[in-house]
């Protein structure tokens, strides 16, 4: 079986990470003990993946890291208490107080050990590890600052294995205002150990719940929910039999054209008010719609601003293989411009007849475009402000740091967000272009 390591990081990760856990768990049929009480069998097919069976109970292949323990009190006090392994709980007594550098240099440091020996300790008990998926905020202390480390460590340790990431960017009007520099040193991580990386905003997020689903005053709970149910639609193919994107590397090659442009943005559908859900019909062409819309995308970038250079969308539900080849077809169509024209046939589709519970059919969208240099940019614009005036560095040199290191993690974005505009602006003549010039200079 093709397993997958979950580790959640920080406070931000841990309740995300609860909450996808609690959702899949749900669709398994795995009540809070542990043991399988579903009734279809096609849940059971592939349980393996994320969770290993001792004892007839079912444990999450999990791993719950932070360094404070209050988070993990948390999580042992709620409805999974149980369901985790005890000792997958990985914690310390201090904190990263907002610090990117605690938690990469000082205080994560002194974890991370303890983290890789879990790690090690659950990969073992994996018959074919296909890879590890993380969830952690960018904006953080520990999130951004030991998960980053701990992402390192994986790719030395675990070099041909797959690395995910569900990384929640902060928001334009954060209450943090150390939140750019840790965003910036931590997407410079990601740019080069990372394989996928699934961006989240919290202010989009805030907006979908505003505007779309009409709740004027979203509780963290209700985002963190929003977060796991797109989870559980990108990981569908990996926990049910299907034939495309059905591991975490076969999504990464239908997806990611150039090795560092691996930032996704992600969408779902059905989103709708309360008060409208009897009024709307479900169907392929309504779900196609929803998932190409911008206000379904769950990060602050408008794709109609970029254009796609990959998709794929996960459909679940008795939904029919034709109509929903037919409909994409027909949106791709319809919106050429907003597409690549260097790459052909490049949304995919991948269908499961299981639908999520309570639902008769949903669509997750995962799309690689370069819209997503507009979240770049932006917290990008917020770290020079800070980092021109030499505000708040202190607090990072004081913990080993170098001022250098902001500036070369300033430089590598900023080529990311340049990558990203170049391949907008290419066209197909371009790239032949470019081939003629590389044979010309090979000659």
């Amino acid at each position: 079986m093709r397993e997958i390591i979950h580790i959640s990081t920080g406070q931000c990760g841990n309740q995300i990470g609860t909450a996808f856990w609690q959702t899949i768990s749900e669709e398994h049929g795995i009540d809070a003990q542990g043991i399988h009480k579903g009734s279809n069998d096609i849940t059971k097919e592939k349980l393996d993946v994320y969770y290993q069976e001792t004892n007839r109970k079912y444990v999450p292949r999990s791993i719950l890291v932070d360094l404070e323990p209050g988070t993990m009190d948390t999580v042992r006090s709620g409805p999974l208490g149980d369901l985790f392994r005890p000792d997958n709980f990985v914690y310390a007594q201090s904190s990263a107080g907002n610090n990117w550098a605690k938690g990469h240099y000082t205080e994560g440091a002194e974890l991370i050990d303890q983290v890789m020996d879990v790690v090690r300790r659950e990969a073992e008990a994996c018959e074919s590890l296909q890879g590890f998926q993380m969830t952690h905020s960018l904006g953080g202390g520990t999130g951004s600052g030991l998960g980053t480390l701990l992402v390192s460590n994986l790719r030395d340790e675990f070099n041909d294995r797959m690395l995910a990431t569900y990384s929640v960017a902060p928001s334009s009007d954060s209450d943090t205002v150390v939140e750019p520099y840790n965003s910036i040193l931590a997407m410079n991580q990601l740019v080069e150990v990372a394989d996928e990386t699934f961006c989240l905003d919290n202010h989009a997020l805030y907006k979908i719940y505003q505007n779309t689903l009409k709740v004027p005053h979203p509780k963290y709970e209700d985002l963190n929910q929003l977060v796991a149910s797109v989870m559980s639609g990108v990981t569908t193919s990996l926990r049910y039999p299907s034939q495309l994107n059905s591991d975490l590397r076969k999504l990464a090659v239908n997806l990611v054209p150039f090795n560092r442009l691996h930032f996704f943005t992600v969408g779902y559908a059905p989103l709708m008010a309360a008060g409208s859900r009897s009024f709307s019909s479900l169907t392929v062409p309504e779900l196609t719609q929803q998932i190409f819309d911008g206000r379904n995308v769950m990060a602050g970038a408008d794709p109609r601003t970029g254009k796609y250079m990959t998709c794929a969308a996960f459909y679940r539900g008795k939904v029919s293989i034709k109509e929903v080849e037919d409909q994409v077809a027909l949106v791709r169509q319809r919106n050429q411009s907003n597409f690549v024209d260097w790459i052909t046939d490049n949304v995919q589709t991948s269908i499961c007849s299981v639908p999520p519970k309570g639902v008769d059919m949903t669509a997750t969208f995962v799309a690689n475009s370069t819209s997503i240099q507009e979240l770049f940019r932006r917290v990008h614009d917020q770290f020079q402000k800070m980092f021109k005036r030499k505000a708040f560095l202190h607090w990072y040199t004081n913990e080993g740091m170098d001022e250098s290191e902001f500036t070369e993690a300033e430089s590598n974005i900023t080529d990311l967000i340049h990558e990203y505009q170049q391949h907008q602006e290419g066209s197909f003549e371009d790239e032949e272009e470019i081939l003629e010039e590389d044979y010309m200079t090979e000659m």
